[in-house]
């Protein structure tokens, strides 16, 4: 067997067993598919060595790889079934979308980075081609394929987008993300949304440092003195 690949699969089990357990992460199924899924496949390969670190991993275009810890408890608290339908928002390498699919969600991943979604098209093909991999603006969703049970948006947002509160399932669905304040007066925050008559309204799920989207960011602002 190849080294490296002994290594990468040694480094998943402590990644479950130091990150994830220890952090209230519970649903076995969201353990096993990160303790099969190869992160690294998701990294160009470069950055590969750093997979299974403790944080958020960069990628091109001001992108990251989200922290483990924070996709495993967005993932567990969107609490998927099988066959419900779910949005990668913002989907960048694919990761996200990857351990979804393995928890048994069909999930679509939309995606508008050129080198992301090549980057996402080849780990995708490997680990759970299943997934159907989009190219549109994160900002729009995909209104294609909705109404989706479960909405998540792959980093950090000001505030969750109308266009994706009209997309999520109506009385059924969630959105799980995080929430980063602009101007930032507190920590970002996951939280998750449930659709209900009167809208959706986030509920604090625990505190996360996850970069914004910059798709997602706001307006700069014209300050007069």
């Amino acid at each position: 067997m190849d080294p490296s690949q002994t290594d990468f699969a040694a480094a998943r089990d402590i990644m479950v067993d130091g990150q994830l357990r220890p952090n209230k992460v519970t649903d076995t199924r969201i353990l096993g598919a990160m303790r099969r899924i190869p992160r690294e496949a998701f990294l160009p390969p470069a950055l590969a060595a750093r997979a299974y670190a403790d944080e958020d991993v960069p990628l091109p275009g001001g992108r990251a790889l989200t922290e483990p810890m924070v996709v495993a408890r967005l993932i567990q608290a969107a609490a998927v079934t099988q066959g419900e339908t779910a949005l990668v928002v913002a989907a960048g390498a694919g990761y996200a979308a990857a351990v979804l699919a393995a928890c048994g969600a069909t999930v679509t991943a939309v995606e508008n980075d050129p080198a992301l979604l090549a980057l996402a098209r080849k780990a995708l093909a490997v680990t759970t081609p299943g997934v159907a991999l989009v190219e549109g603006d994160p900002t729009a969703g995909w209104p294609a394929g909705a109404p989706y049970d479960v909405i998540l948006i792959d980093g950090a947002v000001p505030a969750i987008p109308a266009a994706l509160v009209r997309q999520v399932r109506p009385h059924a669905g969630r959105i799980v993300c995080v929430l980063r304040p602009d101007p930032a007066p507190a920590p970002a925050r996951a939280v998750i949304a449930e659709a209900t008559a009167a809208g959706v309204h986030p509920v604090p799920l625990f505190d996360c440092s996850v970069p914004l989207i910059p798709a997602f960011a706001p307006a700069p602002r014209f300050v007069f003195s």
